[in-house]
């Protein structure tokens, strides 16, 4: 199985017809995601040729999901129009909205979460990688051939890179699901709504939690596992080096004072039970390790 995407999920694109948009939904055709329409309202009616397959453009999401049955949106369209397309996506029911957009507003991103949370929509991201299911679909950006297969591992990560870098590690052993959920101060879905989809799921028999530095998710999370997890969990956690009150890399990976430090994470998840490893590289041993006993 797989969480949140898999090989009957119906996948619009919204700014598909963009350069980024064409881009990454050649690469997500490729990966056999099953990818029914575009919505471009200024190429309503029109449809593009990825290699053979031909994918319609409609003006709107409420005809592209009454057309196609879209269950899955992929936003690729930039910050200062990425509230209304989520809005306009929420507003048709749609089940799972991934928001790969970089730079949304925090404010625009608390409204359209909020928004879209009250419709029954779950969001992924802003400003993420999206996620794939190896062997079902791929909803996002993340490279299809470094999960060449499906596996027993979990992956929820806010980083994409780090992301890209474990399953690299672990492609053998392969993922049941990866999911980048963005590491912006704001984002649709956490460590922890990975950590119940990945406990729930037969087929995930080990989960890896990749964090950074700034806010207290990692934290929450540790409580989480202690409380709900029965599942083993190895975690990563980045930035241990990163100085007091800069940011590093995403909106959100920031240390202000003792509040957010990779310490008091690490420290948090190990009282949970988690293993955590001091780099990628170690971490992905310490997988290979758990899963042979």
């Amino acid at each position: 199985m797989a969480i949140h995407l898999t090989k009957d999920s119906k996948v619009l694109v919204q700014g598909m017809t963009g350069a980024e948009g064409m881009k990454h939904t050649r690469r997500m055709l490729a990966a056999g995601t099953d990818v029914v329409g575009g919505v471009n309202p200024r190429k309503a009616g029109q449809s593009v040729d990825f290699d053979g397959r031909t994918v319609p453009v409609f003006g709107t999401v409420r005809e592209a999901v009454d057309t196609t049955g879209a269950d899955v949106t992929v936003v690729f369209v930039p910050p200062q129009f990425t509230a209304a397309a989520v809005i306009e996506a929420a507003d048709t029911g749609i089940g799972l909205a991934v928001v790969i957009t970089e730079g949304v507003p925090v404010h625009d991103a608390v409204a359209f979460t909020a928004y879209a949370k009250a419709r029954g929509t779950r969001i992924i991201g802003p400003n993420c990688p999206g996620l794939i299911s190896p062997g079902q679909s791929n909803a996002g950006i993340i490279p299809a051939d470094i999960a060449p297969r499906p596996g027993r591992i979990g992956l929820v990560s806010k980083s994409g890179t780090l992301t890209y870098q474990l399953m690299h590690e672990l492609r053998d052993i392969g993922f049941s699901s990866a999911v980048g959920i963005g590491g912006d101060p704001v984002i649709g879905t956490s460590h922890i709504d990975c950590l119940a989809a990945f406990e729930a799921d037969p087929d995930t028999e080990l989960i890896v939690l990749i964090g950074e530095i700034g806010g207290d998710a990692e934290e929450r999370a540790a409580t989480f596992i202690s409380e709900q997890i029965s599942k083993p969990v190895i975690a990563y956690i980045a930035g241990f080096t990163a100085p007091e009150g800069r940011t590093m890399g995403h909106a959100g990976a920031i240390v202000s004072g003792s509040t957010g430090t990779a310490q008091a994470k690490r420290t948090a998840l190990e009282a949970a039970g988690v293993t955590v490893g001091s780099t990628p590289t170690e971490t992905a041993r310490l997988v290979r390790s758990r899963l042979a006993r």
